[in-house]
């Protein structure tokens, strides 16, 4: 029986998250998705008068082509990418996920070959179209986030048509207030952090690029971090789990990282020199989503979080680092998760993960 949830989940990400206009070209890429959202994206797109293009992805072969990536291979597959991009006025990402560890035996030096081929279209995609990603719920998903397949799905569709555009108003303020701050200090359990953003826009996400979204980030002044953070949510980044990271900062630059697995932390951090700088700082406002599932998408929106990401800044909140890199590593500083607090210019802003302004009372979760 087909779900009419996905034909308002089409609705929502072609009529609000890219607003396709007529004669827009749209490319539509699934992966591990089912063919019932990839109809359900085709009619919408049709029904506004744009034009539908598909890619069709699966993990297993994407894993196969990566144990095997060379640089003559990956250029040419770059190189035509870029073309299709190129002729593109909008994208829609749909990522299913059979097994999220699917490209964890895939050697570094090969990850990092197909990472760095595919960051010029990828930039492309993020500078040049209205676009949006969401991940689709799978059981693998659901295991994840410690739900079943069916009460996941039902999670899933709450965030992913929830009412973006109520919180618009409160989210513009709190940009406001961002881009009149210099100095902001973060502190909790492990971590005493401190950095400028002065000068830096902030950007408000709801719903228009990221689905599950609601967050607002900028990026830190590019030297200016100093102490210590220690992050409280699991993280997946090219196939490996990583937990209990914690990052110290000298000038911006990550001098020592720790994990459960050290070793391959640092591996990542080493990609490029832009790598062991951060690229973004994000205040995460979701009231639907609390307990990270080791889903970036989903786990970087949660309420009362905030991420703080190593490697390659956003055009649009640009502090200047560049890198093949962009891992968000989520702390949430609810008081349930250890607490913590969160101050511009020396005024508390946040204390565990609430909102203490009034005109941003409405971005704290109900």
């Amino acid at each position: 029986m087909h779900d009419p949830r996905i034909d308002q989940l089409a609705r929502q990400l072609v009529r609000y998250s890219t607003r396709v206009k007529r004669g827009e070209r749209v490319l539509v890429e699934l992966f591990d998705a089912p063919e019932a959202i990839g109809i359900a994206l085709i009619r919408e797109i049709r029904a506004v008068g744009g034009t539908p293009f598909i890619n069709v992805h699966q993990s297993r072969i994407s894993r196969e082509m990566a144990l095997g990536a060379t640089e003559e291979q990956y250029d040419i597959l770059s190189s035509y990418l870029m073309e299709q991009m190129k002729t593109m006025q909008a994208y829609i990402a749909i990522r299913g996920a059979n097994n999220v560890n699917e490209s964890s035996d895939v050697p570094e030096k090969r990850m990092k070959l197909v990472a760095s081929k595919m960051r010029p279209v990828l930039n492309r995609r993020v500078n040049e179209t209205k676009w949006v990603v969401l991940r689709w719920p799978t059981p693998s998903m659901a295991q994840s986030a410690g739900k079943s397949t069916e009460a996941f799905e039902d999670f899933y569709f709450d965030v992913c048509l929830f009412d973006y555009a109520s919180l618009v108003p409160a989210m513009r303020q709190l940009k406001n207030l961002m881009e009149k701050t210099d100095r902001v200090r973060i502190t909790g359990p492990g971590t005493d952090l401190s950095f400028s953003i002065k000068g830096i826009p902030a950007i408000v996400c709801c719903g228009e690029r990221n689905i599950p979204d609601g967050e607002v980030f900028t990026a830190p002044v590019r030297n200016s971090i100093e102490g210590k953070l220690s992050y409280n949510a699991p993280s997946i980044y090219q196939g490996q789990s990583f937990d209990n990271v914690v990052l110290e900062f000298s000038k911006g630059r990550i001098v020592k990282a720790t994990s459960n697995n050290t070793k391959a932390i640092n591996a990542i951090l080493d990609s490029d020199d832009g790598a062991r700088y951060i690229g973004e700082f994000a205040i995460g406002i979701n009231p639907v989503i609390r307990e990270p599932m080791r889903d970036i998408l989903f786990d970087e929106k949660i309420a009362g979080s905030f991420h703080f990401t190593p490697g390659q800044a956003y055009e649009t909140a640009d502090n200047g680092n560049r890198s093949s890199v962009h891992w968000d590593l989520v702390c949430i500083q609810r008081k349930e998760k250890g607490g913590g607090e969160m101050w511009f210019d020396d005024k508390l802003i946040r204390k565990d993960g609430l909102f203490l302004p009034k005109n941003l009372l409405a971005l704290n979760w109900k």
